[in-house]
């Protein structure tokens, strides 16, 4: 029951429709018995928003696409990490005064060292957007080899520099055969368009890693196919609870009920609530 005390924790984002985030914070707060409450906001005045977190004493903002790297003009303080990566998703107020953070690149690294160790492995990072800045930091922090790869050269160009890792475009996935690791960070093989995957199977093989980010549906094109071929693969919905679990601390101070979070959000990934 909401009341005047219950502390209100929300994510924004264009669109937000599709945000799992909720589903899997409120089970967090219920586990808990905790007085708070998480909404999510359709949002494309970034600064107003930023002002009404201010304004209504709003505990904790998650950010998603598009607002990652707009959000950070309008904060009082930013970590190193989010610095680094150039894009805040997690925003603390206190006592209105807004620190960002991002818990994107230590989720994906998180998930990532579950199933496998990191440090001197050859890594091949599709994609050259927001999601692929935070998890090629990760991998940089860690001591991975990374080859970044991506439809338009210029842009894996121009990341891949400011991060000192290599670059190309998609003409070169037959390295996958030299990598220990592949990442998709791309959008491809999302809902609704499921039946898509930037990996020719062929390139696959059982002692590969394979990673792929989307998280809508749990298993991917990639992840299937990955399977088949016996490679040990990592969810999606890994990284997105665990991303998750971090904002939960920060917002709460509390230790996040993992169980139950991982719970709530594979039963909505599955269509059951």
């Amino acid at each position: 029951m909401i009341t005047g005390k219950t502390t209100i924790c929300c994510a924004i984002g264009f669109p937000i429709g599709h945000s799992m985030s909720p589903v899997m914070h409120n089970a967090g707060y219920e586990a808990l018995g905790l007085d708070f409450i998480f909404l999510r906001f359709a949002v494309q005045d970034v600064e107003g928003a930023i002002r009404g977190m201010r304004a209504l004493g709003i505990k904790g903002m998650g950010v998603t696409i598009p607002h990652k790297r707009a959000v950070m003009t309008f904060l009082d303080e930013i970590d190193e990490g989010a610095k680094s990566i150039g894009a805040v998703n997690t925003i603390i107020n206190e006592g209105g005064r807004l620190l960002g953070s991002n818990t994107d690149y230590k989720a994906a690294i998180r998930a990532l060292k579950e199933a496998t160790d990191i440090k001197g492995k050859k890594v091949i990072l599709l994609g050259a957007g927001g999601a692929a800045r935070g998890v090629l930091y990760g991998l940089q922090q860690e001591g991975a080899e990374t080859l970044l790869l991506n439809r338009t050269k210029e842009h894996a160009e121009k990341l891949a520099k400011e991060f000192g890792a290599d670059f190309g475009d998609l003409s070169q996935l037959s390295k996958i055969s030299e990598s220990d690791i592949v990442i998709n960070t791309t959008p491809i093989g999302m809902h609704p368009n499921t039946n898509e995957s930037l990996v020719p199977q062929e390139l696959l093989r059982k002692d590969l890693v394979v990673f792929d980010i989307v998280y809508n549906p749990k298993e991917t094109k990639l992840l299937t196919e990955a399977k088949q071929k016996g490679c040990t693969i990592v969810y999606g919905h890994t990284m997105f609870l665990y991303q998750g679990v971090d904002q939960f601390e920060l917002f709460t101070g509390q230790k996040a009920p993992v169980e139950a979070m991982e719970k709530a959000l594979l039963k909505a990934l599955e269509g059951k609530t």
